[in-house]
């Protein structure tokens, strides 16, 4: 029996909006003297600036008010593309330093109708799901690409021509990322962007040229692709999860342990932003900061943490695979009839998943695993390995003496360290029940690892890359659990034994 992944969509239906949306979101891109058009490139290896020769940010920066410490450059890295870096000759950047620091005005946003103009911006903005609010900033954006004279073109001339972001992807290479939750996500970008394109044109169609919000440029599912994108992979939510974009800030490069942090400062309406080098030693200040963590040494790249997320975000939204990710995981629904088939296939004797008694139900519930509005999005990897709320269901479906589980309390109950609560039978039922849902959930996927291997080692095209690389990582994700829940199971059965 297969597993349920959340959200997952037919494939048929799939196969032909990815089509004509690959196809839509594939037009070339050309900018004229007075009139730039909005649209966009498919993704390529090699994605050039907006235009063939940007402004220089820096002193964009720097002659608006802003400051840029003359240690760093924007320095186009072979394996991250461009980026902020510490060049060499200038000495290490101590901790404490102002990096880069960008006044009020530099800060793109979503702004306050100024006209009909920006009247109509904000009606079409208010129309997309808030799930989507890159696309709300991407709006915005649109309009300063199609402005003549923007005072951010310096800014948004040096934005990338494409973006490697799964609604890009070409058909084949959306298919193969083998993962039905990013799938549907996918999907359902795809969908509102063929959509949307269909409200916006209705919006506009009539509109005079003088209250036109692209300035009378036609808007398509492509141009809108490529603004949500660009908004996605470098805004930042700040004062109140505003969304802005922070204009040569947003170069620097994603890390897990950055040496970098974001610091704001004022009002959302009259925040001044700066970037500061700071180390750990030094408590942090009580305003919202981007600072570095650490001494910037020569040649450094300057790197923020965008979130401890799992893969599926980073593509997505940004896209790039983080190889390896300690916070990757993949997505099961929580359904009964699939546990009992994975208990069944773990060997475990009358497991009782799609039947629970009246007390397992209670508990159930208060998991929110049971009952109306329940959330059966369940989870294997990150940190916790196994979700807790997961192995608490099945610490206490397994059981058979209600007193000896209401003994425990649900935080004890969904740590993966509190081993045997419920005695060693139980806990070892619920572990080889983990592991045959891991086993169902590498089945999902349709080639091996070492066919996904080989793929990468032929060199293939930057998005086949992305998406193979995307469900590789997922397979050593499931594996590594494997291997810990295995571990543990041994040393559960070494505990027995020694205990008789």
């Amino acid at each position: 029996m297969a597993a349920a992944a959340a959200g997952a969509t037919p494939a048929t239906a799939r196969k032909t909006l990815f089509t004509t949306t690959a196809t839509l979101l594939s037009s070339s891109l050309a900018r004229s003297n007075r009139r730039r058009s909005l649209s966009c490139a498919a993704s390529s290896a090699a994605a050039p600036r907006l235009a063939p020769q940007p402004p220089d940010l820096v002193r964009w920066v720097q002659r608006e008010g802003g400051f840029v410490h003359p240690a760093l450059r924007v320095v186009d890295h072979l394996e991250h593309g461009l980026g902020v870096s510490a060049v060499a000759g200038e000495g290490d950047i101590p901790p404490g330093d102002v990096l880069i620091a960008l006044p009020g005005r530099l800060p793109l946003r979503l702004r306050r109708p100024a006209g009909t103009a920006d009247d109509l911006l904000v009606q079409l903005a208010q129309q997309v799901p808030d799930e989507l609010w890159a696309m709300k900033l991407g709006l915005r954006l649109l309009q300063e690409r199609a402005k003549p004279d923007s005072f951010w073109w310096p800014y948004i001339a040096n934005l990338p021509e494409t973006f490697t972001v799964p609604i890009f992807f070409p058909g084949e290479d959306i298919k193969n990322l083998q993962y039905a939750p990013l799938l549907h996500q996918v999907n359902k970008r795809c969908r509102f962007l063929l959509e949307f394109e269909k409200k916006v044109q209705q919006k506009l169609d009539n509109v005079p040229l003088k209250d036109h919000p692209f300035y009378g440029q036609d808007v398509n599912s492509s141009s809108l692709g490529w603004a949500m994108s660009a908004a996605s992979t470098r805004a930042f939510r700040l004062h109140g999860e505003i969304p802005m974009l922070l204009p040569l800030i947003d170069m620097c490069n994603h890390s897990f342990n950055p040496n970098a942090r974001i610091v704001q400062e004022g009002s959302a309406n009259s925040s001044d932003v700066s970037v500061k080098a700071m180390s750990n030693t030094i408590l942090q200040p009580l305003n919202q900061q981007v600072v570095a963590e650490m001494k910037i040494e020569q040649n450094a790249s300057i790197t923020l943490n965008y979130g401890c997320h799992p893969n599926d975000f980073f593509l997505l939204d940004y896209g790039f695979v983080i190889t390896p990710n300690p916070y990757d995981q993949v997505e099961l629904s929580y359904d009964g009839t699939l546990l009992d088939a994975a208990s069944m296939a773990a060997g475990v004797s009358s497991p009782n998943f799609s039947a629970p008694a009246k007390w397992q139900q209670d508990i159930l519930s208060q998991l929110n695993l049971y009952g109306e509005g329940a959330i059966l999005k369940v989870s294997l990897g990150g940190p916790d390995i196994v979700d807790g709320r997961l192995l608490a269901a099945l610490r206490v479906l397994l059981a058979d003496d209600p007193e000896a589980v209401h003994k425990q309390d649900l935080k004890t109950l969904m740590s993966l360290d509190a081993q045997a609560l419920l005695g060693p039978s139980v806990e070892a039922s619920a572990l080889r029940t983990v592991l045959a849902l891991c086993a169902i959930a590498l089945q999902h996927f349709h080639t091996k690892i070492m066919e996904d291997e080989a793929i990468l080692k032929g060199e293939p095209p930057l998005t086949t890359e992305l998406a193979v690389q995307f469900r590789l990582q997922k397979k050593f994700m499931i594996v590594d659990v494997m291997q810990n829940i295995s571990r543990r199971i041994k040393m559960l059965s070494a505990q027995n034994s020694a205990a008789l």
